[in-house]
């Protein structure tokens, strides 16, 4: 798989990365069961293999349970580490933390950030996190707040570089305006069906309207040198599970990406995945399956090139709309 380098870092990333909110199992405090280790081991495994090297966490995937099972990998094949680009993510606070009543809700105190990562470092058995995400913007975010415990981070050397998750342009620059480091990675929801960032252009002054808060986001990282990895890139495979109270468009859409996978010799995984490929942001997409066939058959969209006007004949067919 072709790699590249994340801007302003040193870092040299897989055009996929390996989305690891699944491999934890359930979402409670049950015990982690072996067979969930057994995948565990058998995904990274497959990913790795594949030219996989970014594999992406949170520290509420399954209740921290995925970067419990991912940490016994990393300490019990000690050479794996060195082959990896580790991200994780924090932000996000569950119902009834600490206390009973609590809400749910965002924290981006200076005291969470640096709680959390402690927790982060200890369940994944690593010394250091190659990236940070903050995971949802926190509307109580104060920017010096964060500023500091990001460079309390780096200095300590426990987190090399620094980005965020689901934010819009105007929020990464309030933040970045605090920081004597550069943002370098924003995570968003972006495929060929949640096309929203993509479109934003194309809407502008048309009677369809404009998806809210998108705020020129894709422009702002691609000229700031901001990565953009896609959560979703598969839109939780709606494409593969319609039925007749389905939208027409839905359905022409995957009529026309399994006739382009048929062309090309791939899966409609690949199809899907290389429409976002082809964009010039350079977009990562973030794959979160559990099987092991699956990520094999992602990857092969390394190697598909659509042309722009297959590009556009998906992007209108998902639009269910022409262009304007």
């Amino acid at each position: 798989m072709r790699r590249s380098t994340i801007p302003q870092t040193d870092l040299i990333v897989s055009r996929i990365a390996y989305g690891c909110m699944g491999i934890g199992g359930s979402w409670d405090d049950s015990p982690i069961t072996e067979a969930a280790y057994q995948r565990t081991e058998q995904l990274v495994e497959t990913a790795l293999e594949q030219g996989i090297n970014l594999f992406d966490h949170a520290d509420i995937y399954c209740r921290g349970k995925s970067e419990l099972v991912f940490g016994r990998l990393l300490s019990e094949k000690s050479n794996l580490r060195d082959k990896m680009v580790l991200q994780s993510k924090c932000g996000i606070r569950f119902a009834d933390d600490p206390n009973p009543g609590d809400p749910g809700r965002y924290d981006f105190s200076y005291d969470h950030i640096m709680i959390s990562v402690e927790g982060i470092l200890q369940r994944l058995q690593t010394d250091h996190l190659d990236l940070l995400l903050l995971h949802r913007p926190d509307p109580l975010m104060q920017p010096e707040e964060v500023a500091r415990a990001f460079d309390e981070l780096q200095q300590s050397g426990k987190v090399r570089y620094f980005g965020v998750s689901n934010f819009n342009a105007s929020q990464m620059a309030l933040l970045q305006s605090a920081l004597d480091m550069p943002l370098v990675v924003n995570q968003l929801e972006v495929s060929l069906l949640h096309h929203h960032l993509i479109s934003e252009g194309i809407s502008t002054n048309q009677n369809d309207g404009v998806y809210a808060a998108t705020n020129g986001t894709l422009d702002y990282c691609r000229m700031s040198g901001i990565l953009v990895q896609a959560w979703g890139p598969l839109a939780s495979g709606q494409l593969f599970r319609l039925n007749d109270q389905s939208p027409a468009h839905l359905h022409e859409t995957a009529v026309l990406v399994n006739k382009l996978s048929v062309e090309k010799g791939c899966a409609a995984d690949a199809i899907l995945l290389s429409w976002l490929l082809r964009h010039p942001a350079g977009i990562q997409p973030v794959i979160g399956t559990t099987r092991s066939e699956r990520i094999v058959s992602s990857c092969a969209s390394d190697s598909i090139e659509l042309s722009r006007e297959e590009w556009y004949k998906l992007y209108v067919a998902a639009r269910g709309r022409t262009m304007p």
